[in-house]
Order: C-alpha cells, then structure tokens, then sequence
C-alpha cells in the first residue's frame, strides 16, 4: 500500500514570514513513529499540517486515511462527559434516537458500523479503571471535570484508540501524568496498531517507538529503531562530524599557508627575474614583455591558491554546520547560606507522622494525579508574605499541614508566568536583582544560554526553551538567593535539550529542592535522594537509592 503520510518539498512559513519548514521532502510509514526536537523546531506545526489544520505554504502533503488527532491541551468544558473525552457522544446519540423509533439515514450513516460502540467505551472505561485513581468505576455519563488533568488525558488517549482510525497522532500524550497513568499510555502506544505519530520527550514512551523522527533546522530525520538507537545513531553522527570538522579545519590551515608561501615566492621570482633582466642587458620592451609573462603566470598561482583556500573555507563551513550544538549551562551561584542543620519546611500529618526538610536536600513530592500536590504548593506559597506565625508559614490539604521556616522561597509553577510578557529579559531579573547592573546580568543570562540581542527581545517573543531559561533565571538570580527552590512539574512541556539545561543549572544550586515530577529519572540526575508521598490519607516518607 502506499506510505499515509508523504511531505514533497512542502514548506511552511508563518505570517511573520518565519520560517518553519522548508523544502521538506520526507515520508511517515505504517508503524509508531516518535516525533523529538527542541522546542519551537516545528513539531506541532508538523502534526497540524497533517491533520489539515494548517496549509503548507509551497508543494504538498498526501495523507491516506482518517485520523484521530490529540492535541497537547485536553480541556474538559462544564457539562461535558467521560463520552465527550473519548469522542463518542454523537454516535451515542444517534443509537439512542434509533432506538427511540428514529429512521433519520443520517443518523444511520453516524453509527455505520458501530453498533456495539457503547459496549465498546464502557469496556475503555473498565480496563482504566484497573489503573486506580479517580478512573475506578467511571461512566461514560461522569462529568469530565471531574477528573483530574493526568486523568482526562488517559481518557482522551483511550478514546482515539477506540477511533480505530487508520492514522493517529499524539501530542505529548504523558505530561502532566503520573508514573501509573504513564505506563497506561506507554503500553496502549505500544499496541497501537495502524499508522502512530507521537510528539514527546517522554523517553519511555518514546523506547516503544518502532522510529524516531527528528526535527531539526526546518527538516525532518528520520532514524529507525527506539529512541535509545536514534541516541547511538546522533553520537556516532557527531563523532564523525567533528572529526571532519577537526579534519577541514587543518586542511584550511595548510591551504593558508601554502597561500602565503606561492605569494612569497611568486614576489620573490618576478624580483629576480627583472633583476637577471637588467643585468643582462634586455631593452625595456623585452623586459616588459618577460614581466608580462611571468605577471600572468604569477597571477594564475595566486588564483590556484586563493580556489584552494575558498574551497577549503566552504568545506569547513560545511563541516561546522553538521556538528550539533551542545550547549550546556554553567552559572556561578551566590551562596544561599543553607547549613545542614537549617530547618526549611517542615510536613505534619496527624499527630505522629513528620518530614522535617533541612538543610541543602533535595526532595520529590509524588502521589497520583488528582491528589492534590499542586494545590498543596500553591497553599503553601500563598501564605509568603503575610505577617509570620509562631512556627513559620502554613499550608493546610486535607489532613497534611506543611509549614515553610524561611521566606526566601523560589517557587517555578506547571504553568510559570513571568511578571510582564512585554518586558525583555534583563528587565525581568532586574526586578529580582535590583542592585546588579546590566552588565553583570547580561553574564549571567549568557552562561543560561540567553544571549546577543535574545536578552532584548520582549519575553512573549521567545520560543518556549528560551522563556524557560528566563523563568529559571528569574528564580535562581534573585536577591538574596533563595535557600527553597519549589519546582512543580517543571520537565512538562520543554524539550530534552531543556532538561538537561536545567540539570546543569540545579547542579550549581547549593539551596534546598522540592520538585513535584514523576520522572524517576529526572529526580535521579538532579541527586533527589527523599520522596514525599502525598495520598488521600496523608504522607508517606521513601529514600530513594
């Protein structure tokens, strides 16, 4: 059969006339396909001109069969149901008018052959009710926001499975979910049968990918094999376009030299020859005649050089632009004076249970989805600023009570909001460091990656790795330090390349860390050595190894 999804010379260029794709020339075979780059490479962008959403701005693309399309966004409008989540409300509908004595053939048409379909969504519902949570005995008539944002998006996954349709596409399918719901999604992708294309960061889900297609530099790369054989396969790539690199800029370096030594000798022999030329006697007519000729010769060595340098120049520039940029962050922290024995914060639940969070530690907070974590922080943040009790300031969840003992307190929410979009970036960290000059914060922005002309850009410009790092600057240069980061959920919606810029800017950190995440991974690179396990009963105390 043919490919479903083929891009010819498709490109695709924004209002603004920015650039999102160009001439792109690739094809998306039968199969689950993991779409990955860094954020604002084109990924949704990509997913949307698929579905028809938006129209390439030259050449075309050629889908072949109906598709299912989640967005990254689940919003549960008031009144919706468990049945509006997986998209099977109008065909519920017509069965019912059916059965009611209706013979209306557009209702008939709906259903086609889907007869069985309310049997067929309250077996989803069933089976994901298996995974706990608020899912356990759902019906398709539960009101939707009655779920929690982890829950409706499983929800949603479930019901384009139910589509059946021929191609599907996910976009980050796992954010916002916790490691149960996670591996619900992860092994629903991993049957999924027909055409899948999935944009994520999740490398989980993205080790069930049959291929990995990369969105880089307008283009599309497509690797086969999990994403643990595209990360073997891009080191190799690199290896070799560093050397070759290493190797064009030596051959530059000879083609230069060589230069220098033709001009010199060249210089050299016209002297001499019209020296030989004089001593011999020769009458200016000769003489001009032999200078003419040796000139001409002269100038073709100078050509032949200078091609050889030109060509050497482009190989390298071609070589340059092969090898990935791996830029890491190293910023230099001031002391938040954080002792082992300082108290920070402490969590109460009952009159026995207590988690006294001191010193420079580093914490996750962890529990299902829906139980409560964020609004747990945003209670506990809410009360800086007010005048302080005896004891600190408290935050209250059910039968959990979590207290701060400082108020030097960064907190970066699931959905941060900087102060004033319209501001740039270092009109942002002014506000937090009021007594750093320009200058010194200009330095400090360059080594979290916001440079050159970026640091004047208003802040609503930036692509979202480039709001992160103002976000994260924000929080990490203000004055004094703060000495407890709280971190909601802060891998959600930020690409890999971020990840690993954020773990290089906590390493520098020398305050305490509460992170809200359940990537186990992510909590192990950034040294989480203590989980707090939030429940509907209260917390419960894990060291993680």
């Amino acid at each position: 059969m043919n490919s479903p999804i083929i891009f010819s010379h498709a490109c695709f260029d924004w209002p603004d006339g920015s650039l999102a794709l160009s001439d792109l020339t690739v094809t998306f075979s039968t199969g689950r396909t993991g779409l990955v780059g860094d954020n604002g490479s084109g990924k949704t962008t990509i997913l949307r001109l698929i579905a028809g959403q938006l129209t390439p701005t030259r050449g075309h693309i050629d889908v072949h069969g109906d598709i299912a399309y989640l967005p990254q966004m689940v919003i549960s409008q008031p009144g919706s149901t468990l049945a509006d989540l997986l998209g099977v409300s109008p065909k519920l509908a017509a069965l019912r008018a059916i059965e009611a004595g209706s013979v209306d053939t557009k209702l008939f048409d709906l259903v086609g052959d889907d007869w069985n379909i309310r049997e067929r969504a309250t077996q989803v519902l069933h089976e994901l009710g298996g995974v706990g949570g608020g899912l356990a005995d759902a019906g398709l008539d539960r009101e939707a926001t009655t779920l929690s944002g982890g829950e409706a998006m499983v929800v949603a996954v479930a019901g384009c499975r139910l589509r059946d349709a021929p191609i599907t596409m996910l976009d980050e399918p796992t954010n916002n979910l916790d490691q149960v719901l996670r591996q619900a999604v992860v092994e629903m992708v991993r049957t999924w049968p027909g055409t899948v294309l999935v944009v994520s960061h999740d490398r989980d889900l993205l080790e069930s990918m049959d291929a990995i297609a990369e969105a880089r530099d307008h283009q599309v790369t497509i690797f086969g094999g999990p994403y643990s054989q595209f990360v073997e396969a891009v080191s190799r790539e690199q290896a070799a376009a560093v050397q070759a690199e290493k190797t064009a800029e030596q051959a530059l370096r000879v083609a230069r030299h060589q230069r220098v030594v033709a001009f010199e000798r060249t210089a050299k022999n016209l002297a001499r020859g019209k020296q030989k030329a004089i001593k011999e006697g020769m009458g200016k007519g000769s003489r001009d005649a032999m200078r003419g000729i040796a000139e001409d010769g002269a100038g073709r060595t100078r050509g032949a050089v200078a091609a050889r340098v030109d060509q050497a120049e482009t190989e390298l520039t071609q070589a340059a632009g092969r090898v990935r940029q791996s830029d890491r962050i190293r910023i230099d922290l001031p002391d938040p004076e954080v002792h082992a024995s300082k108290t920070l914060a402490e969590f109460r639940c009952g009159t026995d249970g207590q988690f006294i969070l001191r010193g420079p530690a580093r914490v996750a907070l962890t529990g299902r989805n829906g139980v409560g974590k964020t609004t747990m922080l945003e209670q506990l943040m809410s009360t800086l600023g007010r005048s302080q009790p005896s004891g600190g300031w408290a935050g209250r969840i059910g039968p959990v009570i979590g207290t701060l003992m400082t108020d030097r307190v960064g907190y970066l929410p699931q959905r941060y909001d900087l102060i004033d979009d319209a501001a740039n970036a270092i009109q942002v960290i002014s506000e937090v460091a009021p007594q750093a000059t320009s200058s010194e914060i200009r330095a400090q922005l360059a080594r979290l990656l916001i440079r050159g002309d970026t640091v004047f850009r208003p802040v609503s410009t930036l692509s979202g790795g480039e709001r992160f790092r103002v976000g994260l600057a924000r929080l990490l240069l203000g004055t004094p330090p703060p000495q407890l980061l709280i971190l909601d959920e802060p891998t959600n919606n930020i690409d890999l390349t971020s990840v690993d810029q954020l773990v290089d800017a906590l390493e520098s950190y020398r305050g305490a860390i509460l992170i809200v995440s359940h990537h186990s991974e992510f909590l192990s690179r950034v040294g989480v050595t203590t989980e707090l396990e939030l429940t509907g009963h209260g917390l419960s105390v894990h060291p993680l190894t």
